[in-house]
C-alpha cells in the first residue's frame, strides 16, 4: 500500500507529510501551552500567588500535572510567564516607539496612553497590577521579578522619551527626565481604582489621562524667589 496520497491538486509526499505531522504536533504543544497559561491567569488573580496550587492550574487547563513542567520550570516561572504574556506586548510597543524620531512627544503620550487603556484598563489584565501589589511584599523575588523586567524596562522607555523630547524643545521642564515614574503614576491608579473601586466611584480614566497629559506638556513656571 502506497503512503502516497494523489489528487486534482497535488500530491501529499513523503516529504510533506512529516512536516503536516510535526505541524500538527506544534500547534497542538502551543495550546497545551496556552491553556496552562490562561488558567494560571484565572487562578492567580483570583487566588493569589501563594493560595494557588499546580494541581489546580493542571485540572482547569485539562492537561496532567506532569505537562506543566514541559513548559515552565516552577510556580514561580509559571507566574513571570503570566505577568510577560500580559504586559510585555505593551512594553515592547513603547520600546518601538522610543526607537522612532519622527514621532512628536505629544502624540506618542497620546499613544502610549491609548494603549493602555485598550490593552490593560479594558482588559482583565489590569489585575496584574493589583496581584503584584498584593503579593510582591511577601514575595521579594516576585517583587525583584516584576521590577527588572517590567518597571526598569519602562522606567528606562520613558526616561529616554523625555531625553529627546526636552532636548528638542517639546519639553520645557526635565521633571520627566528626572522622574519618569511620573508619567506611570496615572496609569498605575487607574489600573488600581478600576480593580478596587470602579463599582463604588466610577473614574473617568479618560478624562484623567488627558489632564494629566496637558500637566506633563504644560510650559514650566518660573519658580518665585523667597
Amino acid at each position: 500500500m502506497s503512503i502516497y496520497c494523489s489528487s486534482e491538486t497535488g500530491i501529499l509526499t513523503t516529504i510533506e507529510l512529516p512536516k503536516r505531522v510535526a505541524g500538527k504536533r506544534a500547534r497542538g504543544k502551543e495550546r497545551r501551552r496556552q491553556a496552562i497559561l490562561d488558567a494560571a491567569f484565572d487562578l492567580f488573580i483570583s487566588q493569589g500567588f501563594a493560595g494557588t496550587r499546580l494541581d489546580e492550574v493542571a485540572e482547569q487547563a485539562d492537561v496532567a500535572k506532569g505537562t506543566i513542567y514541559l513548559f515552565f520550570k516552577d510556580k514561580e516561572d509559571l507566574f513571570e510567564k503570566v505577568v510577560l504574556g500580559a504586559l510585555g506586548p505593551t512594553l515592547d510597543m513603547l520600546d518601538s516607539a522610543a526607537n522612532r524620531g519622527d514621532i512628536p512627544f505629544n502624540v506618542l503620550l497620546t499613544r502610549i496612553f491609548e494603549a493602555f487603556g485598550k490593552e490593560i484598563l479594558s482588559t482583565r489584565r489590569r489585575e496584574i497590577v493589583r496581584l503584584i501589589i498584593m503579593e510582591a511584599p511577601r514575595f521579594p523575588r516576585i517583587a525583584k521579578f516584576y521590577h527588572r523586567e517590567v518597571i526598569s524596562k519602562g522606567i528606562g522607555i520613558i526616561r529616554k522619551l523625555a531625553q529627546r523630547a526636552h532636548a528638542n524643545g517639546e519639553l520645557s521642564s526635565d521633571a520627566l527626565v528626572r522622574f519618569p515614574q511620573l508619567l506611570f503614576a496615572p496609569l498605575l491608579l487607574s489600573a488600581i481604582w478600576e480593580s478596587l473601586f470602579s463599582r463604588l466611584e466610577p473614574l473617568d480614566v479618560e478624562g484623567m489621562l488627558a489632564a494629566h497629559r496637558e500637566l506633563l506638556l504644560s510650559p514650566s513656571q518660573p519658580r518665585s524667589s523667597t
